[in-house]
C-alpha cells in the first residue's frame, strides 16, 4: 500500500526523480566497481567476492537527491506520521519523516522493489543473530538493518572502497574492533564476529554523539568527519550539518536510508512486499581440524559439497583453513562424528591434468618451466618437441597432478593399521626407514611415497600435528612395501620359490591400487608366486654418488624373500620407454597394473617383468 498522495506522489518524483555513483562505508567516495582482479585483496585465486547490492544504484540515489532544495532545513520540513499511517511506537529507532525520506520509501517501493525484495529474503538468515547481539548491548534493534542498507545482507560483499561483509568494514576500521584480516582469513566476511565488532563499534559512536543519526552517520563518514562538520557548522543536529557541504552526499543520503528501510522491513506487507520467500539461518556445529586441511578433504569426510563448507566458513579465503595452527570449523549439522571418524581415513589420489600455455613474445623453455616449477624435459616429452626454441603462439600442454582426498574403505585400512601395528618388529613383513625429510617435501609427500598414512608416522614419532614436522627432522617409518629409492645393489634377484607368503592380500592390494592411481575403489591385479616364478632377473643401473646420498638409511630390511619386482616411475619416463627397459610392451604393463591410459607420474610404483 502507497504511504503517498497522489499529488504529493507525482510532486516528489518530478523534482527527485533523476538518475546516480556509488558511496561505500566509512567516508570512502567511488563510482563504479573495478574490475574483478582489482577487487581481490590478495593474491588468493580462490575466495568468492560480490559487489554491495546497495551501491550498485547508488548514483541515481545521489543525483536526485542533489536536486536543487533537497536539503533545506529548518521547521516545516518534516511530515506526520499519524497522516503517513506510521506508529513510531513500533520502532525502538528514532523515526521522522521528510522529503529524503519519502524519497526512499517510494524508491524501495518502486525502481528498488526487486532489491529491497531480495535484501528482506536474505535478512531471516542473520536478523535473529543481529538482533540478540543489539539488544544483549542495551542498542536499538531496529539498528538491524543497517546491514540492509550497507551489503544487502550479503557476507561476502565488497566495495570499491574496499569496504567488506556484512556491515562493510573497512580494513583499518575492522582491524580495529578485533577483526582478524589476513592472507588466510577476513572476518569481516563472517557475521557473528563481524556484528559483534559492529555492536562494539555502535555503541562507542552513540556514546560520543549521543544522538542516533550522528551516530550511524559516522559509522559511514568517520567519527572525526561528523565531529568536524559539528564544530564547523556550530550545530548539534545530523540534519542541520546535511543542509550544509560539511560532510558527503553519500553520508547525508546514509540516514533517511535507514529510517525508509526501517519502516518497511518492519512492516513489509503493508507497503507491498508479500510471498517473500525467507531463507532459514545457517545451522551448523563446530570441529576441531588440523592446521591447513582442506576444504575439499574435510567434505570427503562427510558426505558434504566445499560449497557448503565454504558458505559456513565465509571468512576463509582460500580452499583450506590456515596451516599455522588448529582451526576451529563450522561444519553442517550431524556431521561432527563422521568427520573426527573419517579424517584418519583419507587417502590421496593423485591424476595428471594439463594446463594450456600460450607462448608470449621473448618467453623461453627455461622462463616456462620455472613458472610451471617442471623439468625441461617433462615439457619437451608432453609437447613432442626436439627443440628448445619456442616460437611465439605456439600453445604447449603443461602436465600437472591434481589430488583428491578420498576415505578409505574400513578393510583396507584395517589392513594398514594391523601392518603398522608391528613397529618393525615382524622383520618378514616391515622394514624400519630413517627418513630426514628435505625442503619442500611435506608429511603427506613423504606418507604417499612409502604407502602410509600421514596420522600412522605422527603415532610413531610421537607428534602431535603435521605442522611441527620441519625440514632436516629425522622419521621412523614402518613399511612392509619395497622401499621407494633406487636399487643399493647393481642386481636384484626375486625368487618366487621363496617369496614371503605372509604379506596380507588385503595391503597387497592396497599398495597396488596405490601405485597405479586407480582412484575407482577397485584394486589392482597382484602378481601371484606362480607369474612370480616365471619373472626373470630384473637388473637396475648403478646408483650414482648423488644418488646414494640422497637414500633414507634402512636400518630393517627384509632379511630374505623379496616381493615382486617394482619399478618407481622417474622424472621423464614414459610407458613405452619403461616398456623398453624391461623387454616388455606398453599393454602388458597397463595390463599388469589395470591403467586406463597412457599417463604415468613421477614416483608412481609399477609392477614389471622383464621379457
Amino acid at each position: 500500500m502507497k504511504i503517498l498522495p497522489n499529488l504529493l506522489t507525482h510532486c516528489l518524483v518530478a523534482l527527485l526523480c533523476l538518475s546516480f555513483t556509488a558511496c561505500s562505508s566509512h567516508n570512502k567516495k567511488t563510482t563504479q566497481l573495478p574490475p574483478a582482479n582489482e577487487v581481490v585483496l590478495t593474491d588468493n585465486q580462490d575466495e568468492e567476492i560480490s559487489s554491495a547490492e546497495p551501491e550498485e544504484t547508488a548514483a541515481e540515489e545521489l543525483e536526485a537527491l542533489n536536486a536543487p532544495g533537497a536539503w533545506e532545513y529548518g521547521i516545516g520540513q518534516t511530515y506526520s506520521l499519524e497522516k503517513l499511517g506510521i506508529d513510531s511506537n513500533k520502532y525502538d529507532f528514532p523515526i521522522m519523516v521528510n522529503k529524503q525520506v519519502l524519497y526512499y520509501l517510494e524508491l524501495f517501493q518502486g525502481r528498488q522493489r526487486n532489491y529491497f525484495t531480495q535484501w528482506l529474503a536474505r535478512s531471516s538468515m542473520y536478523r535473529p543473530h543481529i538482533e540478540a547481539e543489539l539488544k544483549k548491548a542495551g542498542l536499538p534493534t531496529d539498528l538491524v538493518f543497517l546491514a540492509m542498507i550497507e551489503s544487502g545482507y550479503n557476507p561476502s560483499a565488497y566495495s570499491p572502497a574496499k569496504a567488506c561483509g556484512l556491515w562493510q568494514f573497512i580494513e583499518g576500521t575492522g582491524s580495529r574492533y578485533g577483526l582478524k584480516i589476513d592472507s588466510w582469513v577476513d572476518e569481516r566476511r563472517q557475521p557473528e564476529k563481524a556484528t559483534k565488532a559492529a555492536v562494539q563499534y555502535l555503541s562507542n559512536l552513540y556514546s560520543q554523539f549521543g544522538d542516533w543519526y550522528l551516530a550511524v552517520a559516522a559509522y559511514n563518514a568517520g567519527e572525526k568527519k561528523i565531529d568536524t562538520a559539528l564544530k564547523r557548522n556550530n550545530a548539534t543536529d545530523f540534519w542541520e550539518i546535511a543542509a550544509t557541504e560539511g560532510i558527503f552526499m553519500e553520508t547525508k543520503r546514509y540516514v533517511p536510508k535507514l529510517i525508509a528501510a526501517i519502516i518497511i522491513a518492519r512492516n513489509p506487507e503493508k507497503y507491498g512486499f508479500t510471498d517473500i520467500a525467507y531463507k532459514k539461518p545457517h545451522e551448523y556445529e563446530t570441529i576441531t581440524v588440523p592446521g591447513g586441511v582442506s576444504l575439499e578433504v574435510v567434505a570427503a569426510t562427510a558426505n558434504t559439497s566445499t560449497k557448503e563448507l565454504r558458505a559456513l566458513n565465509n571468512e576463509l579465503r582460500k580452499g583450506q583453513v590456515p596451516p599455522r595452527s588448529e582451526y576451529t570449523l563450522r561444519i553442517p549439522v550431524g556431521t561432527r562424528e563422521l568427520i573426527a571418524g573419517n579424517l584418519d581415513k583419507l587417502r590421496p589420489v593423485t591424476t595428471t591434468v594439463y594446463a594450456t600455455h600460450t607462448v608470449k613474445k621473448n618467453e623461453t623453455l627455461d622462463s616456462i618451466c620455472s613458472l610451471y616449477n617442471i623439468s625441461k624435459t617433462t615439457l619437451l616429452k608432453a609437447n613432442n618437441l626436439r627443440s628448445a626454441q619456442l616460437p611465439r603462439g605456439l600453445r604447449l600442454q603443461i602436465p600437472t597432478t591434481s589430488t583428491k582426498y578420498v576415505v578409505a574403505k574400513d578393510r583396507d585400512r584395517q589392513s594398514e593399521d594391523r601392518l603398522a601395528k608391528n613397529n618393525g618388529k615382524d622383520k618378514r613383513q616391515q622394514q624400519l626407514v630413517k627418513y630426514t625429510l628435505k625442503s619442500g617435501e611435506t608429511l603427506a609427500s613423504v606418507a604417499k611415497q612409502y604407502r602410509v598414512s600421514p596420522q600412522q608416522i605422527l603415532r610413531w614419532n610421537k607428534l602431535s600435528q603435521a605442522s611441527k614436522v620441519k625440514p632436516g627432522q629425522q622419521l621412523a617409518l614402518y613399511t612392509s612395501f619395497p622401499v621407494p629409492s633406487l636399487a643399493e645393489k647393481p642386481e636384484v634377484r626375486v625368487d618366487a620359490s621363496k617369496a614371503d607368503t605372509t604379506l596380507t592380500a588385503a595391503a597387497t592390494k592396497i599398495a597396488v591400487a596405490k601405485s597405479t592411481g586407480n582412484s575407482s575403489n577397485k584394486p589392482a591385479a597382484v602378481p601371484t608366486l606362480e607369474s612370480t616364478k616365471k619373472q626373470s632377473v630384473a637388473k637396475t643401473t648403478q646408483p650414482t654418488r648423488d644418488q646414494k646420498a640422497a637414500q633414507p638409511t634402512v636400518i630393517a630390511q627384509t632379511a630374505k624373500n623379496q616381493p615382486p619386482t617394482w619399478y618407481v616411475v622417474k622424472n621423464g619416463d614414459t610407458l613405452a620407454t619403461i616398456a623398453k627397459k624391461f623387454q616388455a610392451s606398453p599393454q602388458n604393463i597397463r595390463t599388469w597394473n589395470k591403467l586406463s591410459n597412457n599417463a604415468l607420474q613421477t614416483g608412481d610404483k609399477l609392477i614389471v617383468k622383464k621379457g
